[in-house]
């Protein structure tokens, strides 16, 4: 099916032509919270169903390794490039937000390949959870250096109580990468599938696979309707922001396609590594983010991410990084 005639894409693009036309359309935020929960839960449940089949392979500890490669490799080369053209607290940010991955993009991307008859592991999964952090504690980091460097240069003291703070919030984003809500149940979502196997599979099927489609579509037209509400302040940033909302995405999923060709990763597994390389955080990025680095501006790296990278990733990326795959 063309990613522009699947009614979940179609779903997405009217919330966002709804948002922009200031549309009173909305979904109530307990049933967004439940239905990204929903995902992933039927996310780790296939992929536990998944590997109860194949077990632990080589190619899964190799696409496990990947996918953490990737997701140190990508927020330390997106800060250097960053840092050249906006503030190095906020290129941190947005460095962060592309080095994490976006769940949505992912779980769309899976649904996508099942529509074309694309096998891939369950392991991505995992993954996409193993991604989710590095970038963020790099971006702390960072953060911290250059906060120590303000302190050295300006020789004043008064600087240095953020520093406390930042490295706190270190020790609390190791502690939520374990017991953060979602995270965990997307992990034990895997888990369960994995000890139920095939048996747990046959009885989860109309709640994990009948009703999956149904409520993708429906949580991507909420993503639509918020990516809309993103775009107005999008449009007052730099314009070689706009260049890297678009050019970064490609460049990574370049970087995950070359590590999967030359460690021989089959081809489902292949696009959905190039799908996570180029997401974009908007979710666990900015909830720590906006914390742990205050000076940074929240418009350019959830504005980037929602308002430009995802709607792109969404509609013209991943049938790309598909076609792209397919003949490499």
């Amino acid at each position: 099916m063309n990613s522009f005639t699947d009614p979940a894409i179609l779903f997405f693009l009217f919330g966002l032509l709804a948002g922009l036309f200031k549309s009173n359309l909305e979904i109530p935020t307990p049933i967004s919270r439940f239905l990204s929960l929903y995902l992933l839960m039927a996310l780790g449940l296939k992929g536990g169903f998944a590997l109860a089949k194949t077990g632990f392979s080589n190619d899964v500890v190799v696409s496990l390794a990947c996918a953490v490669l990737l997701a140190i490799f990508i927020p330390l080369i997106a800060y250097q490039v960053l840092q050249r053209f906006i503030s190095k607290f906020d290129a941190a940010a947005v460095a962060a937000t592309y080095g994490s991955v976006s769940a949505v993009t992912f779980i769309t991307a899976t649904q996508i390949l099942d529509s074309r008859q694309i096998e891939f592991g369950g392991h991505m999964a995992a993954a996409m959870a193993l991604m989710e952090s590095p970038a963020i504690i790099i971006a702390i980091i960072f953060a911290n250096r250059l906060r120590q460097g303000q302190v050295a240069s300006h020789g004043d003291q008064t600087l240095s109580s953020t520093q406390p703070s930042a490295r706190l919030s270190i020790t609390q984003l190791l502690h939520e990468s374990f017991t953060d809500g979602a995270q965990l149940l997307l992990l034990g979502s895997l888990l369960i599938g994995m000890i139920s196997g095939e048996a747990g599979q046959m009885v989860m099927r109309p709640f994990s696979v009948d009703l999956f489609k149904g409520l993708l579509a429906f949580f991507l037209l909420d993503m639509g309707l918020l990516a809309a509400k993103n775009v107005p302040g999008l449009l007052r940033q730099s314009p070689l922001l706009f260049v890297f909302g678009i050019v970064a995405p490609l460049f990574h999923a370049g970087l995950a396609l070359g590590l999967a060709k030359l460690c021989g990763l089959p081809t489902g597994d292949a696009i959905l590594l190039m799908v996570l390389a180029s997401s974009a955080s908007y979710i666990a990025v900015p909830a720590v983010v906006r914390y742990a680095i205050p000076e940074a501006n929240p418009t350019l790296y959830v504005g980037l991410s929602l308002g430009l990278t995802f709607p792109l990733n969404l509609l013209f990326g991943i049938p790309l990084y598909v076609q792209v795959a397919n003949s490499v």
